[in-house]
């Protein structure tokens, strides 16, 4: 039997809250002390040292009731209104209950494309990692009041799982009004039993995913399925819990009833793996001895290191590293269009603002960014 990991053994959480647990669906508002509890819950995992990012929903849901819109399925444009008036509020709400605990809330809003488009995805990566330097507690949504169907997630379970991936995050806990994975529909079918732990996403377990979300939300059993599939492929156990209950996080440390998906991985080689093995080379950047040995002793590749640069890359491609024999050393997310790169090639660091007319990022490659051979 497989044993559920415990909540104390992780380091970057990602807490994913739907707009039913989070919205009143009579009142059209937050519910203020469901939300406290959770934040009390985020607290204590702040306190401890861990790092926290919350992916949640809401903007719609408070949107549609500030602007007495009716139930049911929206137009477009009057969805992209409600979130454009609800975001308002929900940024506030989580503003004002994270500081009354000691903790600094930073919004960022997303796209489809800022999660699948290297260049963004960098852009996105590096705000989330720099917040979480200050102690800052990311509060993530979708960008409901620009995208459309065509570049929308639709549900934030797979944005979380997105997420979670792009922080390196080691777990991701999906908040839902079900305490986690059944046999079989458990409103449907009285023998529905629970599961624990899923050590694989199989066939299977894909099957057991049932049914419809509620009116608010637009997710469902079988995107928490398909957020467990991207979120354990990129390095993070996910774990669905109930999250209709006061201090739900609380609950899953006391080993609570929840379903637990297993990776086999960990943020860091799951990343490493996508680098070296599922993008194709744009480029290559050539580096001197020192370099070389900077990299293998766990740096970043500084300008100053490389000697040339080959290709037409642009910022977020994946470029080959090669040493000053022509071996290659490993591959990486270049920081830099191959036109800078090339202004950049030997210069220190502190030059590249009088360099380029603008302040750019120190490294040529970010450790996190890249995977020598052998790793």
């Amino acid at each position: 039997m497989t044993i559920a990991p415990s909540l104390s053994a992780f380091r970057r959480i990602v807490v994913k809250v739907g707009s039913s647990l989070l919205v009143d669906q009579n009142l059209g508002q937050i519910k203020r002390f469901w939300l406290e509890a959770l934040a009390d819950d985020i607290a204590d995992l702040h306190r401890e040292g861990r790092d926290v990012l919350v992916v949640s929903s809401g903007s719609i849901a408070l949107g549609r009731a500030m602007l007495k819109l009716p139930r049911g399925p929206l137009k477009l444009e009057d969805s992209q209104a409600a979130a454009a008036v609800g975001q308002i509020a929900l940024a506030s709400a989580w503003a004002e209950i994270l500081s009354m605990r000691g903790m600094i809330a930073g919004q960022i809003l997303v796209t489809l494309n800022d999660t699948e488009e290297r260049r963004r995805y960098l852009n996105a990566r590096a705000t989330l990692g720099r917040l979480m330097d200050m102690r800052a507690v990311p509060v993530i949504n979708e960008n409901d009041t620009v995208a459309t169907t065509e570049i929308r997630y639709g549900d934030n379970d797979r944005l979380a799982a997105r997420v979670a991936s792009m922080a390196s995050a080691d777990l991701l806990v999906l908040l839902s009004d079900i305490d986690g994975l059944y046999t079989a529909p458990p409103g449907e079918d009285p023998d529905a039993v629970l599961i624990p732990v899923v050590p694989r996403i199989s066939a299977e377990i894909e099957a057991m995913a049932g049914g419809a979300a509620s009116e608010l939300s637009r997710g469902g059993m079988r995107t928490k399925i398909e957020a467990a599939k991207i979120a354990t492929g990129g390095g993070a156990h996910m774990v669905i819990a109930d999250g209709r209950l006061d201090h739900p996080v609380r609950k899953i440390a006391d080993g609570g009833r929840c379903t637990w998906f297993l990776t086999p991985s960990n943020p860091v080689t799951a990343r490493k793996k996508w680098i070296s093995g599922s993008l194709e080379p744009r480029g290559t950047v050539h580096v001197d001895l020192g370099a070389a040995r900077a990299l293998a002793k766990g740096g970043s590749l500084l300008p100053a290191g490389v000697t040339r640069v080959e290709g037409a890359f642009a910022r977020g491609d994946c470029v080959l590293i090669r040493d000053a024999a022509g071996a290659e050393i490993g591959r990486g997310l270049v920081a830099y269009d191959a036109g800078e790169a090339v202004q950049l090639v030997g210069r220190n660091s502190r030059d590249i603002e009088s360099v380029l007319g603008a302040p750019g990022r120190a490294e040529m490659i970010h450790r996190d960014d890249m995977a020598l051979v052998g790793e």
